[in-house]
């Protein structure tokens, strides 16, 4: 890693701007990932262009970034099946047949529900909370860009509530590694203390109750009422004949084939911790659990067609494929994604940042700065998991020297995380809730902002409080 300056923060700020300025992500991580290799090389723009190429091909070299681009293409093929073949439709029967589901308010629960109930891994509660809740926000005129605030909303803020899945391994791990005598102790005494997290759910649940829809999200509202589930010029990320089959119900389609297929992937995931921790939930691989789970969740799923004949081998070997495909635009995002976090570490984009902040930030001021640090952090590189990384060390280095109390630090951290992450358009989560209800991720980013301001700004207050009673 460089000696970290300045200009070190140009290359997300660079990637996050034209991101925003013209919806095309990918281009935008790519001039973004090029201006990090500019600035790592010799400061020949041209030979930067090869860096930059070579920065995309090394990410494969890490074996947890590889299973997440894996698992996305995997994913495709699990959403393709389970909607091609019924799953979908005869699960949103099984709910209207038994009257759970009746209006626009039910189906936002629905989709409330399930990201706090399966808080396995964030991207997997996002897929799964789309694929259930999307049909039904078409059929009952509320917008996808309110479905992709609930179910992002619902999704990391739940996970880092959570001990034992894959963010609390990376979190307990972290911890682990910084000196912490009692890692788990810490990380639940943090719990009630991740005010971001909290109110995250907590407005999301007020918005669903209060029908609370403000600025870009009362517009988007307004136009799915009129029966226009897209702007103009606006690019779902997802390939469109991948939902068609959720509008008409067939004889053969069948609730199981959703309901078994989740639940083989909500218990596969702990599992996989304890497998790969050899006994420790808390030291396994969150990747790999995450892309066993899905694996074995398709082949229930295959299992399930193959025996009730609704479809042939060949057929399903097809809809994988297909399906594969409908989510490499989203691959390629994390994929870039990925390399400009893997630049940015080189040039010691968050270390720069912590470090000024560390210098500049009176005591009675700290937890609400940690936490306005880590979400800036988070924003910049598309990443709580990075921001963790880079931030629970220097937290923990920071009650070491002062003598304080390491969970409310620790919670103002991984809060900060999570809101950057939530506001960032470069992150691998909002880009997946994007394509899990099949919206243009901008505007998911656009409508999700103000309701992820008014989230921060109460945490902001609550450490606030917080560092005056507690430090």
């Amino acid at each position: 890693m460089q000696d970290p300056v300045w200009t070190s923060v140009i290359p997300p700020l660079l990637a996050i701007g034209l991101a925003i300025a013209t919806r095309q992500v990918i281009l935008s991580l790519s001039i973004g990932l090029w201006m990090g290799a500019w600035l790592l090389g010799s400061g020949n723009p041209l030979a930067a262009i090869p860096q930059a190429i070579d920065a995309v091909i090394n990410v494969f070299t890490d074996p947890g970034d590889t299973r997440v681009l894996v698992f996305t293409l995997v994913i495709g093929g699990l959403i393709a099946t389970i909607e091609k073949l019924g799953g979908v439709r005869g699960f949103i029967h099984l709910l209207q047949e038994k009257k759970w589901v009746t209006g626009p308010g039910r189906a936002q629960w629905l989709a409330f529900g399930t990201g706090v109930v399966v808080f396995i891994e964030s991207n997997i509660t996002l897929l799964i909370a789309g694929a259930i809740s999307r049909p039904l926000f078409d059929r009952y005129r509320v917008s996808r860009e309110k479905l992709a605030y609930i179910i992002d909303a619902t999704s990391a803020p739940i996970c880092v509530l959570i001990p034992l899945n894959a963010w609390g391994a990376v979190i307990v791990s972290l911890l682990a590694s910084s000196g912490i005598e009692n890692p788990i102790d810490v990380f639940i005494g943090a719990i009630l203390l991740n005010f971001y997290a909290i109110f995250a759910v907590l407005v999301c649940a007020l918005v669903i109750w209060s029908d609370f829809d403000i600025g870009p999200m009362r517009a988007a509202q307004k136009r799915t009422m009129e029966g226009r589930f897209l702007w103009p010029n606006a690019t779902p990320m997802v390939d469109p004949s991948l939902i068609e089959a959720g509008q008409s119900r067939q004889p053969q389609d069948s609730a199981k084939l959703m309901l078994l297929p989740v639940l083989a992937l909500v218990l596969s995931m702990p599992l996989g911790l304890y497998v790969t921790g050899e006994g420790d939930l808390t030291a396994g691989s969150g990747s790999t659990s995450v892309l066993w789970a899905v694996l074995i969740a398709l082949g229930v799923a295959w299992a399930i067609v193959l025996g009730s004949r609704r479809a042939t081998l060949e057929t399903l070997m097809q809809l994988f494929l297909k399906g594969a495909g409908g989510l490499l635009p989203v691959a390629m995002i994390l994929l870039f994604s990925l390399a400009l976090g893997d630049v940015a570490n080189a040039l010691g984009t968050g270390v720069f940042v912590a470090q000024l902040a560390q210098e500049t930030i009176p005591s009675a001021l700290l937890l609400p700065l940690l936490f306005l640090l880590s979400a800036f952090i988070a924003f910049s590189i598309g990443s709580s998991w990075g921001t963790f990384a880079i931030m629970i060390p220097l937290a923990m280095q920071i009650v070491a020297a002062l003598d304080m109390n390491a969970s409310v630090f620790l919670a103002a951290v991984l809060s900060g995380a999570v809101f950057g992450d939530h506001a960032s358009p470069i992150s691998d989560t909002t880009v997946v809730a994007s394509m899990a209800a099949a919206t243009d991720h901008i505007d998911h980013v656009r409508t999700q902002l103000p309701y992820a301001l008014i989230s921060a700004g109460l945490a902001t207050v609550a450490f606030f409080v917080s560092g005056l009673v507690l430090l």
